[in-house]
């Protein structure tokens, strides 16, 4: 979910140190005014980016349904390409078919234009893509970068060129870069000509005048650029098909910056090349030190490779990041130094690390804090998947099954599907691990509506419990047995030991799956018995565990389905204040929805209306877009219950624009279903159907942020 925004759709924000290309962006717009594949080629460093950005501002509010940006560079595989494109353009996918389906299911009706920014490392996967989305989509129009063109029936080839290196641009770049007003005629002017007015070479040169001065760069640039080719640090070694010329000056602007860092900055630099995404500086410690690099020279190392423009600086919650140009040549160096393998180990180990912190501490205060972060490192999380995949897939089991809740929840169904099957499959650990995955994955499968294999997914996971608890027991009483001592009362540790032979977290969340697949299939006896019979046999309260809190989550709706509803209200609101004195949100979120039905069941829409907005307000906070079309449908079926047409009518549209987002059509539990053609049936009577639909289709067709934020607003607010 992204915040509330002027235009419909989603542009980084603008850098502001664009300079020049008035030419070039007429022409982009234009191309874009003509065709429907619009591909803006060359040099890595020439700027294709940031003319792509502006052209898509500049053409945002031609497109009805948005303006969408892509960035491709995060991607080392074309596996998750479609599933990257798909959360770009705010598809939390979770239908079960092929991922490219849904995405072109839900561009089919929409005018809007899509960016896909870095291209080149996935050339022909995305030319697939986009051709297939071009067939499906009559609407869209696709804006990529590329060093080369994706070769595309109809495509459009704009060649961008660097900035004429006598030009007033470029040196009006090096001065903003800089921060200082140069005269034209000097060493700033000779600068700008030996590094042939390429955008990324002329700011790595505005870091070192910072630092030097214009003249001692130019005097550096002469030497470097003068010099035999073997001798500029050129080690960029993949073919290149657009200028190799210019990219040859390009790899020896990097060099130079290169070989201007000291030691521990270009140590740093080739080690910091395995991260995909942002990162901060715990991450970038964690993978990064080794040798003479520790945490006490690494910060001083981060701030030399910002202070010399080959790190972004932080943003607003501190992460970095590296250009693609930039980070490749750092690879290049890493792959020489021999180090390559072990730092994406540590890598690897160090995203498994933060994925098994983030499952422990989701039971607790920490829990919206931990589930930010596991959104916010999601691409390195995936490349150290991807890597334990291939060297470790015990692992990979372990991480995936560690964070692919999260990934469920934040809408990533497809993600976490795929990484959980992969572990399962390759991965022959058993016990814990296994028991855990087995529940994330039938979790998945019941949110995709796959009932079927999510119901021979739930018997596997309550075998494997039993097995791994089974397993640790006996390895618990085998240790007591060695101990063997006799307390006071007679009991051995063995005895106590045996006496622990309770359903532990595992059985529970197993028993947990099991409800939930019966609660979604219109079985709540069974759902009923299942965590109930669990929940009498096991040990303490349900603010012990994550695991006990969501069965008894299942009880309770368990008990709304077979209509024992005071039971079901008292039982939820005891475990809303337990969640409140945990600062839990997932399940208070689900609390605030059974709430909400059972307001609707004993005919207080009122009470209804109170509790639909408090779980929107916690879906919204955790990006569920599932959990918000869930709480504008009970939202809208109680407005309807209390003769309130026009709002019913708007949060049902907005309701509905939230469920194409996830790429499915309107569902829930049962109970609601008819509730809610019930009382729309009503208002619809009530207020005409030419006015419902009107106000329906209205709220349908424009922002749904906005349609949600009116459906927070409550009564008596326009």
């Amino acid at each position: 979910m992204r915040d509330t925004a002027s235009v419909r759709g989603h542009l980084p924000d603008e850098n502001p140190g664009f300079v020049g290309r008035r030419t070039e962006l007429e022409r982009v717009s234009a191309a874009l005014a003509e065709h429907r594949l619009v591909t803006v080629t060359g040099v890595g460093g020439v700027g294709k980016t940031r003319l792509a950005l502006r052209a898509a501002h500049r053409a945002a509010e031609r497109y009805p349904d948005g303006a969408w940006w892509t960035d491709l560079g995060q991607l080392d595989g074309e596996r998750l390409l479609v599933a990257l494109v798909a959360d770009s353009v705010d598809l939390a996918d979770h239908t079960p078919g092929t991922a490219a389906t849904g995405l072109c299911r839900r561009l089919a009706g929409d005018r809007l234009l899509l960016v896909l920014d870095s291209c080149e490392h996935l050339a022909e996967p995305c030319a697939r893509l986009v051709a297939e989305l071009l067939a499906a989509a009559p609407g869209l129009t696709v804006l990529a970068t590329s060093r080369r063109p994706l070769g595309v029936e109809g495509e459009e080839t704009i060649a961008l060129d660097p900035l004429p290196p006598a030009g007033p641009d470029a040196l009006a770049l090096l001065r903003r870069a800089a921060g200082e007003d140069f005269p034209a005629a000097g060493p700033a002017g000779e600068i700008c000509v030996r590094l042939e007015g390429i955008p990324l070479a002329l700011e790595l040169a505005a870091a070192q005048i910072r630092l030097q001065g214009a003249e001692a760069v130019r005097d550096q640039l002469g030497s470097r650029l003068d010099a035999a080719p073997g001798a500029r640090f050129d080690l960029l070694a993949h073919t290149e098909r657009v200028w190799p010329g210019r990219h040859q000056t390009l790899r020896a602007a990097i060099g130079w910056s290169h070989e201007l860092s000291t030691p521990l900055e270009r140590l740093l630099w080739a080690r910091l090349s395995v991260f995909r995404g942002p990162f901060d500086l715990v991450s970038a410690t964690a993978v990064c030190t080794g040798g003479p690099l520790d945490r006490a020279t690494l910060p001083e190392a981060l701030d030399g490779l910002v202070r010399s423009s080959v790190v972004r600086p932080p943003d607003a919650a501190g992460r970095h990041r590296m250009l693609d140009t930039i980070r490749e040549y750092g690879a290049t160096w890493l792959d020489r130094t021999g180090e390559a393998g072990t730092v994406a180990d540590r890598h690897a180990a160090h995203f498994r690390d933060l994925a098994r912190r983030a499952e422990t501490e989701w039971h607790g205060v920490r829990q919206l804090r931990w589930y930010r972060t596991v959104d916010a490192h999601h691409t390195d999380l995936r490349t150290a998947l991807d890597r334990l995949l291939r060297t470790d897939p015990d692992a990979a089991l372990d991480l995936v099954g560690s964070v692919a809740f999260a990934w469920s929840c934040r809408g990533r169904l497809r993600e976490a599907r795929d990484g959980l099957e992969q572990a399962l499959l390759l991965s022959e650990a058993r016990g814990r691990v296994r028991a855990r995955a087995l529940w994330a994955l039938g979790v998945t499968l019941v949110l995709q509506g796959e009932f079927g294999p999510a119901q021979d997914v739930s018997e596997r996971c309550a075998r494997e419990a039993r097995h791994a608890e089974h397993a640790e027991y006996a390895e618990h009483a085998e240790h007591a047995d060695s101990a063997g001592p006799v307390d006071d009362t007679g009991r051995t540790e063995r005895g106590e030991a045996a006496g622990r032979d309770r359903p532990g977290d595992l059985t529970l969340d197993a028993a947990a799956l099991a409800g939930l697949l019966a609660l979604t299939t219109g079985r709540p006896t069974a759902a009923h018995v299942v965590v109930g019979h669990v929940l009498d046999a096991a040990r303490g309260g349900p603010a012990d565990s994550a695991a006990r809190l969501r069965c008894h989550l299942v009880r309770v709706f368990a008990l709304t389905g077979l209509g024992r509803l005071v039971e079901a209200r008292e039982r939820a609101l005891r475990l809303r204040a337990l969640c409140e004195e945990l600062d839990e949100h997932w399940t208070r979120t689900a609390l605030e929805y059974q709430l909400a039905l059972t307001g609707l069941l004993e005919g207080d829409p009122v009470a209804a209306s109170g509790h639909a907005r408090a779980m929107l307000e916690g879906t919204r906070r955790l990006g569920a877009s599932l959990g918000v079309a869930l709480g504008l449908d009970v939202l809208a079926t109680a407005l309807a219950a209390a003769g309130e047409g026009e709002r019913a009518a708007d949060v049902s549209g907005t309701g509905e624009a939230y469920w194409r987002s996830t790429g499915q059509p309107r569902r829930g539990l049962p109970g609601l279903r008819a509730l809610h053609e019930k009382y729309t049936d009503t208002v619809r009577a009530s207020i005409g159907e030419p006015a419902y639909e009107e106000i329906f289709v209205r709220a349908l067709t424009g922002l749904p942020q906005d349609g949600l934020d009116r459906a927070l607003r409550g009564p008596g607010h326009a």
